[in-house]
């Protein structure tokens, strides 16, 4: 069982033993043959174009359905009807063999059927039995839909199993198989795929084995990561912490790369952060590691920053389904002692098709509860760092979505705690939506560059977009704000602090210049240094709720050279100055402070250093 060129998580190679003979399906389970158990499956026959025969293979049906409907044939024929293990399914998808596929190390193009990634899959035939089967008379083990299995995933382990069962709990109930418009790859024998049980769309049916179950062997539980070791379940009193003069801490990293991380999915791209604060007095960031923002492999990371210390963990995985793309990610605490993430649950390997997840922590981020809140896959459900909670109650989670040509952000509204949500009929202008609520009960909101963004002033000048509800997102009114515009590898952020102001963080040059390495234009600002042009990261301030910004002025600490800041590369920081692009991330504590984090860096900083006046310094 296993690959050993294959991914990690089909490693180690290592040997099973079955002890009882059992029976599986020569075809996958149709619609027609599903209906049976369940007649109101006809609605959605031909989703997304596809399955719409009879004989093809059932879609849109959750590891719960498949389970029920095995019961459902049991109790109806008499037989020991259920579904296959992992390790059953992989035995008879072999059939004996031991190559990438039963027929050898390539997939003859009878077996594919489009095994692209895409956004949209392309409408194909998936009716049964129209390729050749495999040595034991099984056909459709690869390329026409994934298949649910029994087991719970999780790491193999290197020793022999007889009847393994895969783990005793988990997350993920495993699918295996590969399907129609999936890169080849993924269809491999030893290929591991998984998503939540409740999870249904269109890459994934079933077959069923019979046959009495031989006791099973579980994997032995593996050791929690490091963000849920040793976490302190400790109020922490941030009354001892409070910093009253200005304060300004230098940047660290946050994603710190171990010299070993064979065991730990650290890609070379990491990005779209979120963090919060915990009651603990820890701070918890997660962030996306992948190869390719589309890509399969895409995990999320977490990193925890331990009341008292000066330097983060490690990263270790936070959440991940296999082979999913797993885009978008916000943490937020309600300060009442509920920690809160929110995240995308691709289909595919693309951002285009995700489902809305939300998880719960009432023990500082050591555990998690976890629920589907939109289930259907749709372009609307990328996740934006920035949740918060209205005065009346409303819990708001802001999300890109591309259903239109603009690119626009959407919210998601809860007004009972998380329990049930609905989407705003209205959108604000750009997607990377930061939002915030204003005194009058109106929502304010900054967008990023996109084809609705970009509005000019009276004057004529490009800046970027502001929006304003006054009925909770059902309608926005759009003008120009008095920031530049930003768009590529650029995030900002708007939040309420606890003084009162609202805060503003952004960048003065949109990405695309720093990618040309076109000559940056900057933001003119006054202070007590004079009328001057700044650079890059900039934090502003407004009192009167957003129709003013009247301090204004670069992230900086200092002159410092930075070696690499993800987006940035290596940057300067000096009095004019600052991170040129990044997506920021920014929470507040109860002592005041400020925890902004970037693709890669951590600030940290108070109210009262932002209000305090620049002076130049001799080296800049």
């Amino acid at each position: 069982m296993g690959q050993a060129d294959g991914d990690l998580d089909e490693r180690p190679v290592h040997e099973i033993t079955l002890s009882k003979p059992f029976f599986i399906s020569a075809v996958p389970v149709t619609n027609a043959q599903y209906e049976k158990f369940d007649p109101s499956h006809k609605s959605v026959r031909g989703k997304m174009g596809l399955s719409k025969e009879d004989d093809e293979p059932v879609l849109f049906v959750s590891w719960y359905e498949a389970v029920k409907y095995c019961e459902w044939l049991r109790q109806k024929e008499g037989k020991p009807y259920r579904l296959p293990t992992e390790a059953e399914w992989e035995y008879a998808c072999r059939a004996g063999t031991s190559t990438a596929y039963s027929m050898g190390d390539a997939l003859p193009e009878v077996y594919r059927k489009n095994q692209e990634n895409v956004a949209i899959p392309l409408p194909v035939s998936l009716k049964v039995g129209q390729t050749p089967p495999n040595a034991w008379g099984l056909y459709d083990m690869y390329g026409l839909v994934e298949e649910w299995c029994q087991d719970w995933y999780g790491p193999y382990e290197a020793r022999a199993i007889t009847d393994p069962g895969g783990h005793r709990e988990g997350l993920w109930k495993v699918t295996r198989g590969g399907s129609h418009n999936t890169p080849v790859e993924f269809l491999r024998s030893a290929n591991r795929l998984g998503t939540l049980p409740e999870d249904r769309h269109w890459l994934i049916g079933f077959r069923v084995a019979m046959g009495e179950q031989a006791p099973l062997t579980f994997y032995e539980k593996k050791d929690p990561p490091l963000w849920a070791r040793e976490v302190s379940q400790t109020v922490f009193d941030y009354s001892k912490n409070e910093h009253t003069s200005p304060f300004f801490a230098e940047p660290v990293s946050y994603v710190r790369f171990p010299e070993n991380h064979e065991s730990i999915p650290i890609h070379r791209h990491n990005h779209c952060p979120s963090i919060t604060g915990c009651p603990n007095g820890d701070l918890l960031a997660v962030w996306f590691s992948t190869e390719s923002e589309k890509g399969r492999e895409m995990t999320i990371l977490a990193s925890r920053l331990r009341a008292g210390q000066t330097e983060w963990d490690t990263p270790s995985e936070f959440f991940k389904a296999p082979d999913r793309n797993m885009s978008g990610s916000s943490l937020f605490h309600d300060d009442r002692g509920t920690l809160y993430h929110f995240n995308g649950l691709g289909a595919a390997g693309t951002y285009a098709n995700l489902a809305l997840v939300m998880r719960t922590s009432r023990d500082n981020g050591r555990s998690w509860s976890t629920r589907l809140i939109n289930p259907d896959h749709q372009r609307s459900h990328q996740v934006i760092s920035g949740t918060f909670v209205t005065r009346e109650s409303v819990m708001v989670q802001p999300c890109d979505s591309d259903e239109t040509s603009d690119g626009d952000t959407v919210l998601y509204l809860s007004r009972d705690k998380g329990e049930s949500w609905s989407l705003s009929q209205g959108v604000i202008a750009g997607i990377h939506g930061a939002v915030t609520q204003l005194e009058d009960g109106s929502l304010l909101a900054f967008g990023r560059w996109g084809k609705r963004v970009g509005l000019p002033n009276e004057k004529g000048e490009l800046k970027m977009p502001m929006s304003r509800s006054r009925d909770m997102g059902r309608g926005w009114e759009y003008s120009a704000s008095v920031f530049p515009p930003i768009n590529g590898g650029q995030r900002p952020v708007l939040m309420r602090l606890r003084e009162g102001p609202l805060l503003f963080l952004s960048f003065t040059d949109h990405g695309s210049r720093i990618k040309k390495k076109q000559p940056l234009r900057g933001m003119v600002i006054e202070d007590a240094g004079g009328r001057r042009t700044i650079f890059g990261l900039f934090a502003a301030l407004s009192w009167d709720e957003g129709r003013n910004w009247s301090v204004r002025r670069p992230l900086t600490g200092g002159p410092k050279t930075f070696p690499d800041a993800e987006w940035t590369r290596d940057f300067v920081m000096d009095y004019n100055h600052a991170e040129p692009r990044g997506y920021l991330a920014g929470t507040q504590t109860p002592d005041g402070m400020i925890h902004l984090i970037s693709s890669a860096l951590y600030y940290r900083f108070n109210l009262a250093w932002i209000k305090e006046p620049m002076h130049p310094e001799k080296d800049t």
